[in-house]
């Protein structure tokens, strides 16, 4: 059975990134409890204020601050529709090493220059499978390190900082509701909250369009979608891999799905309610726990993790609903 990184590992990298990375706010979200009613009580973990504007950076400064000197000077490469585009550009920075990246050539302009400003090299191409074949042709012709978005113990002991800091901001919560793109972040949270609050509930939700997750826990294996139908880009990971599934399987309490529609409203909501304009894939918390998961979750006390937000505000203005939404 595979092991999840322990929290004194995921203790010790914290420790030794603290000039890299932010430790996030926890804030409760009052104007999302008037929604909700029934007493329940709601506390927003903020990785939109992270480094790069992602919770990306955590597992990227993880992976190349394990390198050996021969592999930095190598550089690296990376595939991404652009948040972990961003993060691997910043963390490569940070160490010294250059970064080669491969991207979605839809990716939002907004990641598209924040990969250029922090000095990487982009490749784009047209599809995410398309990406992952030319990363790996990149890998072997370059001997650049390939730096995986969501796989592997690293990622998940940088994840795992998300959970760590949670634990130490909130003294009792039931439940934590994590987005799921590939599972590199749930994998690491989940495996960190569940050492430090076993009875706390991990729910993880996915988009309907990108739910490799979904069919992962059906079959008992990772499995692939054919194509990711999703405006939340960031969340659309072709495919579910054995590390961080496994890790889910032992952790996570539940999946759940919201469609295109849930996480347009979840986007208006939250600028409504709380002045924040975010991404559809940073929404996904708010739209589970307003979704499927209202009737379960009333009067507990709830951790919804936000999990970034690169996103310019024509893109936000197009996808996000405005509703007139009443308390309770």
């Amino acid at each position: 059975m595979i092991r999840g990184p322990r929290i004194t590992e995921i203790q010790a990298l914290r420790n030794s990134l603290a000039s890299d990375l932010i430790r996030t706010p926890l804030l409760r979200c009052a104007a999302l409890e008037d929604l909700m009613g029934e007493g329940t009580r709601i506390f927003g973990k903020l990785e939109f204020l992270q480094r790069t504007g992602t919770f990306k950076a955590r597992g990227a400064l993880a992976v190349l601050s394990s390198l050996s000197d021969a592999q930095r000077a190598a550089g690296v490469t990376a595939v991404s529709a652009g948040n972990h585009a961003v993060a691997t550009a910043y963390a490569a920075q940070a160490v010294g090493a250059s970064a080669k990246i491969v991207m979605i050539s839809t990716a939002n302009p907004v990641r598209i220059e924040a990969c250029r400003m922090h000095g990487a090299e982009l490749v784009l191409v047209d599809d995410v499978h398309e990406a992952f074949h030319v990363a790996e042709r990149i890998r072997e012709t370059e001997g650049r390190f390939l730096v995986h978005p969501f796989e592997g113990p690293a990622i998940a002991t940088g994840t795992g900082t998300v959970g760590l800091e949670i634990c130490e901001q909130c003294d009792q919560f039931d439940a934590v509701i994590v987005p799921i793109g590939g599972g590199g972040l749930i994998a690491g949270i989940a495996n960190a909250v569940k050492q430090l609050r076993p009875k706390c509930e991990i729910f993880g939700v996915e988009p309907s369009g990108a739910d490799s997750m979904h069919r992962s826990f059906d079959a008992g294996e990772p499995q692939a979608i054919d194509k990711v139908r999703t405006i939340a880009d960031s969340l659309g990971a072709p495919f579910a891999m054995p590390y961080s599934f496994e890790l889910c399987r032992q952790n996570v309490d539940r999946l759940v799905l919201v469609d295109d529609l849930q996480l347009r409203k979840g986007m208006g909501t939250l600028f409504q309610r709380m002045k924040i304009a975010v991404e559809p894939a940073c929404a996904a918390s708010t739209a589970a726990l307003f979704g499927p998961l209202r009737q379960e979750l009333s009067g507990a006390t709830v951790i919804l993790v936000f999990c970034g937000s690169n996103i310019d505000w024509d893109t936000f203005a197009r996808q996000a609903i405005f509703e007139k939404l009443n308390a309770g």
